[in-house]
Formats: structure tokens, sequence, C-alpha cells
């Protein structure tokens, strides 16, 4: 089932129209604390709202486990839902992700909206169909591939964020503008993030999930080009899973660290620019600082590459690029090539 993603400049109409053609006898709308607070308030008087059922989790991607899926179902059972009822998830990636996951799997899948209020849940997490959760530490270990009916983009929420979850999404566009084309490339490494305009940052969402858009729906399931979409994520999400178990990052905080990575490994071993390598890694460098480990955390991050989905019996998997736009997937690198990564990304040039 393709999903209809709306950049909506109404959202009461918007979400109106994609509830009439969801099937609906009860609503429930999935919120995080955080979002309860920032976010609900502005569409819980909208009238199509006006008998949903609010379910509220705990914060941040600590609270993506069997827990709260747990405590999300209970919610639906207690609140009566059918197979027929539909669930609003209004939140960041964790929500979208786990509200998606819990949909897909309550009385074998209800319909389900995302409304993401972060910039990388716009962009990246709430389109493209993947749900999930983290399981023994590892993340989106436990997941299903199911589209919601509808993803209704308004960037309206994203004045509620700070710059640390501005920054966090803006690293998925880059990633999406790198397995694209120049312009777009040239285009958000010059944008000031800091002081962002945010009409201009409205057109670069809807043309970056365009990209995650056009490559998802050629392979879905994630069998080929889509592949691409990991680029940055073989290295960042060893880093999350490494910061998880000492002072957690954002997920963009590691994308941006596994490009600076990956665009490296790809300068090496696929002949990507340097200096196309040098101007997007100065500017991570400059807006995300850098992740502080040691030659001692080698191991542990190979380790932890090792359980990444991706990858084939015994070997690591990577997405590189030969060029912007130019996409090599299924690659492989040595321990001693990743190790010469990590010695470069924390020596720097």
């Amino acid at each position: 089932m393709k999903q209809n993603i709306l950049i909506s400049p109404n959202l009461q109409q918007d979400l109106a129209v994609a509830i009439s053609e969801c099937e609906h006898d009860r609503i429930f709308v999935l919120t995080d604390t955080v979002t309860y607070k920032k976010c609900w308030p502005a569409v819980c008087n909208f009238f199509v709202l006006k008998n949903a059922l609010p379910i509220v989790i705990g914060a941040t991607d600590t609270h993506k486990d069997l827990q709260s899926l747990a405590q999300v179902w209970q919610a639906l059972a207690e609140g009566g839902a059918t197979r027929h009822s539909c669930l609003i998830n209004l939140g960041g990636g964790m929500v979208t992700d786990l509200g998606g996951f819990a949909a897909s799997t309550f009385k074998r899948g209800i319909d389900f909206i995302n409304i993401p209020t972060t910039l990388l849940a716009m962009v990246d997490a709430s389109v493209g169909g993947k749900t999930g959760i983290n399981f023994n530490g590892l993340k989106n270990e436990i997941g299903t591939f199911c589209n919601a009916r509808f993803v209704i983009l308004n960037t309206e929420f994203l004045q509620t964020l700070d710059h640390k979850n501005i920054y966090s999404g803006y690293a998925e566009m880059i990633k999406h503008a790198l397995i694209s084309n120049q312009a777009m490339w040239a285009q958000l490494i010059g944008f000031d993030i800091a002081d962002r305009d945010l009409e201009q940052l409205q057109q670069m969402v809807a043309e970056s999930v365009k990209v995650k858009e056009t490559i998802v729906t050629e392979d879905p399931l994630e069998k080929g080009i889509r592949k691409a979409l990991n680029l940055g994520h073989t290295f960042g999400h060893a880093f999350e899973a490494w910061s998880l178990r000492r002072r957690p990052i954002l997920h963009g905080y590691a994308v941006a660290y596994g490009l600076v990575c990956e665009l490296y490994l790809s300068a090496v071993k696929a002949g990507f620019p340097t200096d196309k390598m040098r101007q997007t890694v100065n500017f991570i460098k400059e807006y995300y600082g850098k992740l502080d480990f040691t030659c001692d955390d080698y191991a542990e991050l190979i380790e932890l590459m090792h359980h990444d989905k991706k990858n084939t019996t015994g070997s690591i998997n990577f997405t590189l690029l030969s060029d912007i736009g130019e996409i090599k997937i299924d690659q492989t690198a040595t321990e001693d090539e990743i190790k010469e990564t990590f010695d470069f990304y924390r020596e720097g040039e």
C-alpha cells in the first residue's frame, strides 16, 4: 500500500481528509511526554479529534522498547480499539517508529497516520514504512515494513524545536543530498542552519522527502537501491548504540558522524572527490562537533557494526559514493580499513 505524503499548509483540513479515508470507528493519538505538552495543544481542539483518546509514553529513544510498546497495545485494548480503528502518531521518530509498529501488529494491523513534529521524523523516520523498537541494546532490532496511510508534514511544528533537534534532522537531509545531486548538496552545505529561514527550510524539506519517497517507491523492502538511504548509518548506528551505553546522542548527530567516516571510506575505496568530502566534513564539524572516543573503543564499535541488520554473514556492509549521486551499495571494508577510518575521524584532516 502506497503512503500518501501531504506537505500541509492547513493541518486541520488535511488531517480531516486523511482520517476520512481511513477506517476510524475509534481514533487514538500517540504522543510522548514532550510532544503531549508541546504539540497536542495545537491539535486537540480540531473537530475531527473531539472523541480521540490520547496515549502518552515516555520521551526519548530510551523508551522505544518493549515496555512502551506493550503500554500502547494495552491502551488500545482498554480503549476498545478494533481492527477498524485508527492510530495517529504525533511526535518525533521514536513515536512514529514505535506507533507504526504497534499499529502494524495490533489485531494484525490497523490504519495509522503519522504527523511528524521533528525535522528528523519529517525527512526520515515517518516516511518509508519502516517501523520498530530497540531490543537487546540494538537500534530497531525488532520491526516491520508497514506504510502509514498518510504522512502529514507541517513545518509549523519546527518552531517548537531547539537547535540540536533541527541539526539532528538536517543530517538526514545532507545524506539525501549526497545520494541525489550536486545542486541540492551545495544548497544544504551553504544554508545557515544556526540562523535559519523557516520558509526556505520548508521548501528544502519537501525536496528532501521527495528523494526518499522516490527511492522507497522503487524498492520498498530494501532489496537494492533503497540501501542508498543507509549512507552514514553503518558507522552511525554503531556510534549511537555505543553512546546509548554512556551518554546518549541524537540519531542525526550519530548519522552526521557516520557520514564523516563513510565519506572518508568513499574517498579511499570509491574515488569520492576529496574536496567535496572535506567541505562536507568541515560543515559537520562546525555544527555537530565531534564524538569523543579513543582507540580503546574501536573493538566495541566494530562489534556493534557486526550487529547491523544490513550485513551479510561475516562482513560489514556499507553504502559508499564515487561522487554525489553516484551510489555504490553492498560495499565491504576490512577491520584495518575501519580502524583507519576511526583514526581519520579522531585526527581530522
